[in-house]
């Protein structure tokens, strides 16, 4: 038998059972029943609890299932004490009625705030000669490994982290260990990663495996995390027409098959691809889900790949009020505004405050189209002055809403005015790419 680690060896002595398994029928969604029975036994495995943490996103991740989730988990842990810490990252607090709305069934439960400054733990280091072969000599430092104080807290017996796995700009496919790593993470990390990625570029990990950033993750996981008792669930969602969340897979367990099974049932699900690229897209930004260019620059990064070199990209965001979810990296976005690749670069080695803040570089260059097509931005809380300062076009949102209602189109190409137009109703749901660049990048 090899050596373990004294975190491997911690987690064997600490309950953590090998459960790993996923349900998925090949057609319809997964009924409520069949995701909690699948939950009770799960938790069966893990023997006598008294202290659980639940760490699920926030409401910026509506489509995850999340919220139904934790209800299941407080009705089959009643006399648990359950405490519940949403994965923020840089995002700004829930408030009391995000937390109602998007947790009925945890109504009473202790939420926690995660404070990615303050309230995270350093335990080590990624080795700088891994970080540089993973992402091949774009980055040479060592990548801290930090994650929230809640989460290694030596009283829960178990931390159930709940994830919907989806393609992403900063890691290929979310979720799995980026819960814990960017979710629960600290800002040193959560930079680093990010900056990597970015120069790695994320039209070449969208969608795919085993990016330079999750080697990362799996690496500070496996030499860092083991001793502390996780339990991860994924999800794989789509959508009705009529806005209603599908579970189309659910995954449990610790080990990363869970996160390889529920990738390629993802990759089945939320990735469209086209034949041809998009002339013109518009892409509407939920109010109640988007609140910032942090945020809504995801109808950027899925659909880039989409889109035709000197196409326009319209984005309808009626709830789009700021910048940053985090007030600094607000501040920093608008001083230096979307970029791209090589600009970024160039203010970075120029300016301590932006080499102090690499997930906002890497920000800065995902929202850039790097002048390959248009960007519009129809914001319901931010002006022609704010919007064109940071490089975008500006369509004032009265005008948006009237040209492209969401209420007459649907999903995929529409004729608008005689006009061919490319109708996304929510970029967090998926990738779209035409098929010669996806496997071509």
């Amino acid at each position: 038998m090899a050596d373990l680690t004294k975190y491997e060896l911690q987690a064997m002595l600490a309950n953590n059972a090998p459960l790993s398994f996923t349900i998925h029928p090949d057609e319809s969604p997964l009924s409520d029943a069949e995701i909690k029975t699948a939950l009770s036994k799960a938790l069966a495995e893990r023997g006598d609890l008294r202290k659980v943490l639940i760490v699920p996103p926030d409401i910026t991740r509506l489509n995850a299932y999340a919220g139904p989730i934790v209800g299941m988990l407080c009705e089959l842990l009643p006399n648990v004490e359950i405490d519940v810490l949403p994965a923020l990252g840089t995002h700004v607090p829930m408030t009391d009625e995000e937390i109602a709305t998007m947790f009925p069934g945890a109504k009473g439960k202790n939420f926690l705030v995660h404070n990615w400054r303050t309230g995270i733990t350093k335990l080590g280091e990624v080795p700088a000669d891994f970080v540089s072969s993973v992402c091949e000599g774009r980055w040479n430092e060592a990548v801290d490994v930090e994650t929230s104080n809640y989460v290694i807290d030596p009283s829960y017996d178990l931390v159930i982290s709940i994830g919907q796995v989806v393609p992403h700009e900063v890691v290929g496919m979310a979720n799995f260990n980026k819960n814990i790593m960017v979710g629960c993470g600290g800002s040193s990390m959560i930079n680093s990663s990010h900056y990597i990625g970015a120069l790695y570029g994320m039209e070449r990990m969208m969608g795919r495996d085993l990016s330079p950033v999750h080697k990362i993750f799996d690496y500070a996981e496996q030499h860092f995390l083991m001793h502390v008792p996780l339990m991860y669930v994924l999800t794989v969602t789509t959508t009705t027409p009529e806005d209603i969340v599908e579970v189309r897979s659910l995954s449990i367990g610790r080990d990363r098959e869970v996160f390889r099974r529920s990738i390629e049932i993802s990759q089945k699900h939320n990735l469209q691809f086209l034949d041809v690229p998009i002339r013109k897209a518009v892409v509407y930004l939920r109010p109640d889900e988007f609140r910032t260019t942090w945020l809504g620059n995801k109808a950027i990064y899925r659909t880039r790949m989409a889109m035709a070199d000197d196409g326009e990209l319209i984005i309808i965001g009626p709830g789009i009020r700021g910048f940053g979810e985090d007030e600094g990296n607000d501040v920093l976005i608008a001083k230096y505004g979307y970029v791209g690749y090589k600009r970024v670069g160039e203010l970075v080695a120029e300016n301590q405050d932006l080499r102090d803040s690499l997930g906002v570089a890497a920000h800065l260059i995902h929202g850039s189209s790097e002048g390959r097509f248009r960007i519009t931005y129809a914001p319901g809380g931010l002006t022609r002055e704010q919007v064109e300062s940071v490089n975008f076009g500006y369509m004032p949102y009265e005008e948006a809403i009237a040209l492209y209602d969401p209420a007459k189109l649907k999903d995929g190409f529409n004729i608008v005015n005689g006009e061919e137009v490319f109708y996304v109703s929510n970029p967090a749901l998926g990738l779209w790419a035409e098929r010669d660049r996806f496997y071509n990048t």
